[in-house]
């Protein structure tokens, strides 16, 4: 009914004046009919069911082109799954059908419906007498500068209450009333809450089905009111969800894709052909306003398929909301498809929206690594060979005691074969090496396994041709005194038992000596 309302409660709070600033011309989807009108530059009201049907005149939201444009793309982004118009332009709102339109004025004239940020009347879109609903700058927040995400939020709720939504609640586990508008879950990139809660304080917003303030067990189905009760429905599927030869194909090499993923069961299919042996990049990023995927609804899950289908591998990281496929594929035809995922703090249900598929792949630059080693008086020496197309940009020596988790042993310079290391006990000590081309190519060797005879005449053991750091393995503690070629003392220190690294990657490249002494013993070494 006309005379029902509802409206998100704040304190009330008047800034003295407004400044209109010129409104950019935006639109979400041009080709949708239904429109939803987000009005910043002000409007005289005359309605019946608002002011008491007196005539009022609301300002203009004094809003800068900047933050228009940021409500604008967060409240799209809001409606991107359906097959309607955001915009920001009067002339397409005019044109669009008087019974599938809202007008959502953003305005600080807000004295004459006092603790509120917004109010609408629920299902006023289909009405067919443009009766408007409000967002009130001036309070979101209180007595405080306009901020763009509060107020998208708003346009976002209230332009819900038009299409026939009501409030979103949030209950314990007993069914006890928590918060009558539900702040969602959660903390960082992907915290959520409903659009018809309280969505000011999360990043990740987007539609639910869940309970009401009228009891937990009252749910609200959003999707399916939106799209049902309001003269639209869902965009149009963009990719289907095919694994054949109509699939839509992504060259091998740079690519750029952008996608939506409008309904619960959207997934989209992709195709990549991979001509040789390769290095295989792609990121899929929802739409979003800037780091941390800020203002994003989409939470992405990616999956990897062979030729024939069958899945080799699901992408679903915890901690964010775009997912990479990051590995080396071999040559012949693979499928990926884009989900809207949940997490922890949400259901898929919501997880919807606009993304962008980002990628290369290509030819191997190094093409082979092989660690060799042996034992030769009480140390482990390590000998390795490296095929490269591309020049070596850093070779890492790793060590592990348990042959999973490795740690770096030391860094040696891009043309080194070799390296001697002498261990300081009698357990088996397994090593590879990290390789790094110039193109940020990474490949791990085989690993290999030495024993240390825990014998040695020397307290210290030094890694002497160095990139980075010098590595210094101790059977004891121990000071040390760095110089150069001419005996100028560079640097000093301590250091303990075990491992040790001193850097040096500050110094240019040439020759140093490295004394290193305790109570028992004096030990120097030339470093290169």
């Amino acid at each position: 009914m006309k005379n029902h309302f509802t409206a998100l409660l704040y304190g009330t709070a008047l800034l003295l004046s407004f400044n209109a600033y010129s409104i950019p011309k935006l639109n979400s989807f041009p080709s949708a009919s239904a429109t939803i009108f987000l009005d910043f530059d002000g409007h005289y009201v005359s309605s019946s069911v608002w002011n008491g049907g007196n005539p009022f005149t609301c300002v203009a939201s004094g809003m800068t082109d900047i933050q228009i444009t940021e409500t604008f793309n967060r409240v799209s982004e809001d409606y991107r799954p359906f097959n309607i118009n955001i915009t920001t332009d009067s002339t397409i709102f005019l044109a669009a059908p008087l019974a599938k339109r809202v007008r959502i004025i953003i305005t600080p004239t807000s004295a004459w419906f006092p603790g509120v940020g917004g109010v609408a009347q629920i299902g006023s879109f289909t009405w067919g007498d443009d009766t408007p609903a409000f967002v009130f700058a001036d309070r979101l927040p209180v007595g405080g500068p306009i901020r763009p995400k509060m107020i998208a939020e708003c346009c976002s709720h209230e332009s819900g209450h038009t299409l026939n939504l009501s409030h979103q609640s949030k209950y314990d586990a007993g069914c006890t009333l928590l918060e009558t508008y539900s702040t969602g879950f959660g903390s960082g990139e992907s915290a959520w809450s409903p659009v018809m809660g309280n969505s000011y304080y999360k990043n990740m917003t987007g539609w639910n089905d869940g309970p009401t303030p009228n009891g937990c067990s009252i749910t609200q189905d959003n999707l399916t009111i939106v799209t049902t009760l309001n003269g639209f429905t869902y965009r149009p599927d963009d990719y289907a969800e095919v694994l054949n030869g109509t699939t839509f194909s992504l060259p091998a090499s740079n690519f750029s894709v952008n996608g939506i993923i409008s309904t619960t069961s959207d997934k989209d299919a992709f195709k990549v052909t991979m001509v040789q042996n390769s290095n295989f990049f792609l990121n899929a990023v929802p739409y979003n306003i800037g780091i941390n995927n800020e203002a994003a609804n989409l939470d992405i899950k990616l999956f990897l398929y062979n030729s024939t289908g069958n899945l080799i591998r699901t992408y679903d990281p915890i901690s964010t909301m775009n997912a990479i496929i990051d590995t080396v594929l071999n040559q012949g035809t693979y499928y990926i498809k884009v989900d809207g995922t949940g997490n922890a703090n949400v259901s898929e249900y919501g997880s919807l929206g606009a993304y962008t598929v980002n990628g290369s792949g290509g030819p191997l630059p190094i093409h082979y690594v092989s660690l060799a080693g042996k034992t030769d008086k009480n140390k482990h020496d390590l000998s390795w060979t490296i095929i490269a197309d591309e020049a070596i940009r850093n070779i890492e020596v790793e060590i592990s005691a348990d042959g999973s988790s490795f740690n770096s042993l030391t860094t040696v310079v891009p043309t080194a074969k070799n390296f001697s290391y002498l261990p300081y006990n009698s357990n088996l000590l397994y090593y590879r090496l990290k390789v790094t081309s110039v193109v940020n190519q990474i490949v791990y060797s085989n690993i290999i396994a030495l024993r240390g005879s825990g014998i040695t005449d020397k307290l210290f053991s030094v890694s002497t041709l160095v990139q980075h750091d010098i590595t210094v393995n101790a059977s004891e503690n121990f000071q040390y005194r760095l110089s150069d070629a001419n005996g100028r003392i560079l640097n000093n220190g301590k250091g303990l038992k075990g491992f040790n690294k001193i850097p040096i990657s500050n110094m240019p490249a040439g020759l140093y000596f490295i004394s290193i002494y305790n109570n028992n013993q004096v030990q120097t070494e030339r470093i290169l």
